[in-house]
């Protein structure tokens, strides 16, 4: 029964990533996803790996913070604000590959958006201290998957954190049925259903970071999260 769910999602074409789709239905589901991403997790997760270094670094520091994918741009709002707390500023910048997902997350202002592939970064090696996505790489199988974490570990100094969605029937199941009380748009609850089964388990996140020779270290979190996060090749030099 899971082979023949997996087998579905792959083929399936979720509304974010096909061209066509309208500006206004993309920026009513990258709202519904931010909601998603804090009443189920995906924001805890994702912080929780960044303040790992975070916490290495001296109060007073300014550092950069690039998130790509950044759909709404809640999670490295949320980092920003952890980072406060140990003293640190965040400089944000967020990468998205259509207009009108750069325009939602720069909106609510304290964030660069950047229209650009995450597969081929327009960033120098080691020129941001720490670099970020989530719930991006099920999006991309295979060789597309491996670029982005290449990418990311190329233009990154401090560390690298990736967060993505532990696959589950039961997690399909609920956030489906959570879909109509919570009123997401109709385009959420179909990509969301297809995202759970296109996620991956510990052991293929390793293997798909493995692939792309990075050293991370992979965590399971609740809400059905998983993160693998490591220090980029420039900090590791």
């Amino acid at each position: 029964m899971m082979a023949s769910l997996r087998a579905w999602a792959a083929s399936a074409v979720e509304t974010l990533d096909d061209p066509v789709t309208d500006a206004g239905v993309i920026v009513a589901s990258l709202r519904d996803v931010a909601r998603i991403n804090r009443v189920f997790g995906g924001v805890r997760a994702a912080v929780s790996r960044l303040d790992e270094f975070l916490r290495r670094c001296p109060r007073g520091a300014t550092l950069t913070l690039l998130d790509v994918g950044t759909g709404a741009g809640d999670i490295p709002r949320a980092a920003a604000e952890r980072a406060r707390r140990h003293g640190i500023t965040l400089r944000l910048i967020g990468l998205e590959r259509h207009p009108a997902a750069a325009r939602e997350a720069a909106r609510p202002g304290g964030l660069v958006a950047v229209i650009a592939d995450g597969g081929r970064l327009p960033l120098r090696s080691a020129s941001v201290d720490l670099a970020l996505c989530s719930k991006l790489l099920h999006h991309l199988p295979g060789a597309a998957g491996t670029r982005l974490l290449a990418e990311m570990d190329r233009v990154a100094r401090l560390g690298v954190v990736v967060a993505d969605i532990h696959r589950s029937a039961l997690a399909a199941a609920g956030i489906w049925l959570a879909s109509f009380p919570m009123r997401f748009h109709p385009a959420t609850r179909h990509d969301s259903v297809i995202s759970v089964f296109r996620g991956f388990s510990p052991g293929e996140l390793r293997a798909a970071c493995a692939a792309a020779r990075v050293p991370a270290t992979v965590k399971s979190h609740a809400g059905y999260c998983l993160t693998a996060a490591w220090r980029p090749a420039g900090g590791r030099a």
